[in-house]
């Protein structure tokens, strides 16, 4: 996948827990909106720079919006990969092939958790700056991380997945 035309990014911070706007439920946002290709492109310029980042959500960047990025190019997890690529108002259409794994956030600094989320996944969005719709076929770590993204959107941590304090774990590395 391609990603669209954008204006050059800038590096926006990144908010952490207990941030309002981390559990609130994004608004969904017109594509063609110039606003949001440059929000597009700070998240594409902030996932850059950040060490061991797959995916960035606006509301990480204190945004409540409906838009992510994403990139697991050379993650060594990553089986299917799409490149950088940039959705907005994504819905999960088909999931299966249910798996725990490890996940860790940039909003959530210092811990990690098992988290179960499908393994095959089907999502419908459209992409900012041409408002064109797109459906992307993913699996495995890819998928995990769409998975995560989109639930940043709907107001959600991966934290709110976990299956108990059992599976929260401090994290060990810091990218």
């Amino acid at each position: 996948m391609t990603l669209p035309e954008l204006p050059e990014g800038h590096v926006r911070p990144v908010v952490t827990a207990p941030a309002a706007v981390l559990s609130t439920v994004g608004d969904e946002v017109d594509p063609t909106d110039p606003a949001i290709a440059q929000l597009a492109a700070d998240l594409v310029a902030t996932m850059k720079v950040s060490p061991g980042c797959v995916g960035l959500a606006a509301p990480q960047v204190g945004v409540g919006a409906q838009v992510f990025a994403v990139d697991v190019v050379g993650h060594p997890k990553a089986a299917i990969t799409h490149g950088t690529f940039v959705l907005c108002n994504a819905k999960i259409i088909e999931a299966s092939r249910w798996k725990a794994g490890r996940e860790g956030c940039m909003s959530v600094p210092d811990l990690t958790g098992d988290v179960k989320r499908a393994g095959r996944i089907v999502v419908e969005a459209v992409t900012p700056g041409t408002g064109e719709p797109v459906t992307i076929t993913t699996d495995a770590f890819e998928a995990r991380a769409l998975q995560h993204e989109i639930d940043h959107c709907a107001g959600k941590l991966f934290l709110d997945r976990v299956a108990g304090a059992h599976a929260i774990y401090q994290r060990k590395v810091y990218l």
